[in-house]
């Protein structure tokens, strides 16, 4: 009986001792089964990770091939970053030295074009391609309502960041006029000028010019001046973006452009209307604002509007409307050439 016993308790012994080495053999079988089926969960994950990547890229890529087969879409396509509205753009330090830039930028050029340069384009030529190139990597050097106008027309800047370049552009070429201005008073309180033979340049109205030549109106044709100077000036500045990975020739064809246009208003108003020394072209709304529109003044409101509106005629809303002439133009030769429209 002891015998059968002792064999009992170690055939139960054994069996215990069998179930714990199952079991514990048992076990890491179970996490290595657990880190399988994580492993490949984690690899379907990634799968489908790369699958949604890959359909996004193709979906990209046929966008993009609808919108080649379709010249009128890709003519009007959004150029700028479309997430960016007046939520996101603060978000950025950039904006605010790309705005300083602008009023530093158009200051610079109020003060040269209307001190010196007017009459004398080639000195425009240096203006320009100096400030753009100092500028060129901070704003894109627009300095002008302009082009930043028709860079919003073609969508190439967004409506806030454009909308903030023009109001940086008007600040900047009153800062211009009052460091002008500055000089001018202490020109005059040092006695060395006096201030009825001497005055700070100034945009020359059109009535003024009719009053002057017995009742001719040259309304028109400082509007024509005005426009077709604008469309030059955008013309180059689009054809300029072409080639923007070289600073120096981005700053060579706006100043150019410059050149050309001021050089045209130049001979016309000189040698074929006979206005010889008289502001009456800017080819800049900003410039032309602060020069011209803001120290208007007259008796009552209706005199004041009635002085006003040919002017905003003249040298801001045809100025403006050439901007975006002169843009889409360039984008239209662009595409008929074959060439990929520049941002």
């Amino acid at each position: 009986m002891a015998t059968t016993k002792a064999k009992t308790a170690k055939k139960s012994g054994a069996k215990k001792t069998s179930t714990k080495s199952k079991a514990a053999t048992s076990k890491p079988k179970t996490v290595k089964t657990v880190e399988a089926k994580t492993t490949k969960k984690a690899k379907v994950t990634t799968v489908d990770k790369v699958e949604d990547q890959a359909e996004k890229v193709a979906e990209e890529k046929v966008k993009v091939m609808s919108e080649k087969a379709h010249p009128v879409k890709e003519f009007f396509a959004c150029k700028h970053d479309p997430a960016e509205n007046i939520l996101t753009i603060f978000k950025d330090t950039k904006i605010i030295g790309a705005i300083i830039g602008e009023i530093i930028g158009t200051g610079v050029i109020a003060g040269v074009a209307l001190t010196l340069g007017l009459f004398n384009p080639l000195y425009m030529i240096f203006a320009y391609l100096g400030i753009t190139l100092a500028m060129y990597v901070l704003s894109g050097a627009h300095f002008n309502p302009i082009v930043t106008v028709g860079m919003m027309a073609t969508r190439r800047v967004s409506a806030i960041r454009g909308v903030l370049y023009i109001i940086a552009q008007v600040i900047g070429a009153w800062v211009g006029f009052l460091i002008i201005n500055g000089f001018y008073n202490a020109g005059i309180a040092s006695g060395n000028i006096v201030a009825d033979t001497t005055t700070l340049p100034a945009l020359t109205a059109a009535s003024n010019l009719t009053a002057a030549t017995e009742g001719f109106s040259f309304f028109w044709t400082i509007t024509m001046l005005e426009f077709v100077g604008a469309i030059i000036i955008a013309f180059f500045f689009a054809r300029a973006l072409t080639y923007k990975r070289s600073a120096f020739t981005f700053a060579a064809t706006v100043a150019t452009g410059v050149f050309v246009a001021m050089l045209f208003a130049v001979v016309i108003s000189s040698t074929y209307l006979g206005i010889q020394q008289e502001n009456i072209f800017i080819m800049n709304p900003a410039v032309s604002f602060i020069y011209g529109l803001l120290p208007a003044s007259a008796e009552g409101f209706d005199a004041l509007m009635n002085a006003l509106m040919p002017m905003l005629v003249s040298y801001v809303a045809f100025p403006i409307l050439g901007g975006i002439v002169g843009f889409y133009l360039s984008d239209f030769a662009t595409k008929l050439s074959g060439k990929e429209l520049a941002n």
